[in-house]
């Protein structure tokens, strides 16, 4: 808190691009939470690499990834705050500030695959809930995918009763909360920072992840077992501080706004292929075991996580819900 205090003190400057003098380039942080190796953090950094190009140097992106400037449960107020000018959370870090839509996105078995989430997320549905960030003085400027989630522990997890009684570390979502209860576990909000140590500890038993954050945080060196279940779909919103966006001269931004659909394009065609990679490398280590789930199993996960969906409309609302149905056409309940 008081590194936010000390951050907020300048934070007029930051949001006042404008008014620096003309040789000084613009500098726009950008805070993660992840490693450099990773979709997002590959992202940050194509996106530090278009920008600073397309600008002709007039901007400058400083990155920061593993939480070295913020931590995931401070990064937002950061934001707001104008310490810092750029993030890119999971999406079910907005429900703190009283948008609980974006936790729709965390319904299990809700993407089939890659491109059915792309689709949805360049349609009505990331726009609708993009919409929704602006009463927060947040300009929501990209999804970026980062595949489907894996669960660990240690031990084997092929039936919903090997949940039963276990510890499982969530980033904050109640869709998640909910689904790993129905699944008979305990689930632990945890910043992402310290989930290795948690496993490592036994403060947690477990936890769902993409394989590249598997690999990169070196959570597969403390879980013996790794199911391989794609269970549900984790992705991040890039976004950035309102006041301090539209502050930017027009042409600047117009500049940032291609190197960011630009970046966008990156990190989601290498999204799949990083976590394909990460997951053979996980298997090349033998510092644990990958399950796979059978036909059976994955029906039974399916129909153990199913309620959650139902209870999803006190939580989230009934509208986004319907603009998710539509855009997929799938049945919510």
């Amino acid at each position: 808190m008081r590194k936010l205090l000390f951050a907020a003190a300048a934070a007029a400057l930051a949001l006042a691009p404008v008014v620096a003098e003309a040789q000084s380039p613009i500098i726009i942080k950008f805070s993660h939470v992840v490693a450099n190796d990773t979709p997002k953090g590959k992202g940050a950094l194509k996106f530090k690499e278009l920008a600073e190009k397309y600008t002709d140097g007039k901007v400058k992106i400083e990155v920061y990834p593993n939480s070295s400037l913020y931590k995931d449960k401070e990064e937002i107020e950061a934001l707001q705050l104008g310490s810092v000018q750029m993030l890119a959370p999971s999406t079910a870090k907005f429900a703190p500030l009283g948008i609980k839509e974006f936790e729709a996105l965390d319904l299990p078995w809700l993407f089939k695959d890659d491109a059915t989430y792309s689709a949805a997320m360049k349609g009505t549905v990331g726009k609708w809930l993009f919409q929704k960030l602006e009463a927060k003085g947040i300009t929501g400027l990209a999804y970026w995918d980062n595949g489907f989630h894996m669960v660990s522990s240690n031990r084997p997890l092929a039936k919903p009763e090997d949940f039963k009684g276990l510890k499982f570390r969530i980033s904050g979502s109640k869709i998640a909360d909910q689904y790993f209860r129905l699944m008979g576990s305990i689930p632990q909000i945890m910043a992402f920072s310290e989930v290795y140590q948690a496993l490592q500890t036994g403060v947690v038993d477990g936890c769902e992840n993409t394989a590249s954050n598997y690999l990169t945080q070196k959570f597969y060196e403390v879980q013996k077992d790794i199911t391989v279940s794609y269970h549900a779909h984790l992705q991040y919103a890039v976004i950035v501080n309102s006041k301090f966006w539209s502050g930017l001269p027009p042409d600047i931004r117009s500049q940032l706004e291609k190197a960011m659909a630009d970046a966008t394009d990156y990190t989601n065609q290498i999204a799949h292929q990083e976590n394909e990679d990460a997951l053979a490398e996980i298997k090349k280590s033998g510092k644990t075991t990958l399950h796979y789930l059978t036909d059976a199993d994955r029906k039974a996960w399916q129909e153990a996580m199913r309620p959650t969906y139902t209870w999803a409309k006190g939580r989230v609302g009934q509208e986004v819900l319907d603009v998710i149905a539509k855009e997929l056409d799938v049945k919510m309940n």
